[in-house]
């Protein structure tokens, strides 16, 4: 288990380097990885801090190692429904407990992110849009976030767009949101699989955070909700253009959970 945030850019380094793949611990449902070498690794007691931004604030600055079980003792009430036991981490990851209705993922309360691409990059993430003139910082971000714009916008997406529960496994509508709602890059991360990048960390406001339980079983999300909806096609699409924007050289799972 890493130390402190720089042991996780050192192994996700040397993983690059010597063809390992760089694996999230601790995803539910997590899928085997019997193809090529697999670096296991799990956010521990060390990358765990939960605290308010600052006195009375509804905002909460959490690292992945921070337990939900935590969360609900700090006051963040609404997770008492959660599985104590898994990590923010985990649960970020998790596609299941990511399953909000289309263009609804600001009940995720997830307002900021801080994300380790597979290409070494940090990079944050927020909302985007009028309200927030702050400009993409960054290179690679530069180059990502058009590109999932763009994907957005094609008709693939659409097609997803008009299921009640979003259908394919990466979250593109967090760039499609609800009226009222405004765009939070951030939410590109919700039920990632680990497939994506490493969250280093998150910023949530509990006002906003309306976590989901455990589904019934025949309700929480599978690949094959896709072909159920008649978007099998479109789903895979925007799934495959998604991985590849993120992790172009397949040094993360793809999938990292066997749903």
């Amino acid at each position: 288990m890493p130390k402190q945030a720089a042991d996780v850019h050192h192994a996700r380094k040397l993983c690059a380097d010597h063809g390992v793949l760089f694996a999230l611990d601790g995803v539910p449902q997590a899928a085997r990885l019997d193809e090529q070498p697999v670096l296991w690794v799990e956010p521990g007691r060390d990358l765990g801090a939960c605290r308010q931004l600052e006195a009375g604030s509804s905002k909460w600055f959490v690292q992945p190692g921070c337990l939900l079980g935590e969360l609900e003792a700090a006051g963040l009430s609404q997770f008492s429904d959660m599985p104590c036991h898994i990590s923010v981490a985990a649960w970020l990851a998790d596609r299941t407990l990511c399953d909000w209705e289309t263009g609804a993922t600001a009940k995720s309360g997830i307002v900021h992110a801080s994300v380790l691409l597979a290409d070494g990059s940090s990079v944050s993430l927020g909302a985007f849009g009028e309200q927030n003139t702050k400009p993409l910082q960054g290179a690679r971000l530069q180059r990502l976030i058009p590109a999932l714009f763009q994907l957005a916008g094609g008709s693939d997406a659409q097609a997803c767009r008009q299921s009640s529960r979003w259908p394919a496994r990466y979250r593109l509508d967090a760039l499609l949101p609800a009226p009222g709602q405004v765009v939070n890059l951030a939410h590109l991360l919700l039920g990632h699989g680990g497939d994506l990048g490493w969250v280093e960390w998150v910023v949530i406001d509990q006002r906003l955070a309306e976590p989901m339980g455990e589904q019934p079983y025949s309700e929480r999300y599978t690949c094959r909700r896709a072909d159920d909806c008649g978007v099998g096609l479109h789903a895979s699409e925007l799934d495959a253009g998604v991985k590849s924007m993120f992790d172009p050289t397949s040094q993360l799972p793809f999938p990292g959970q066997d749903l």
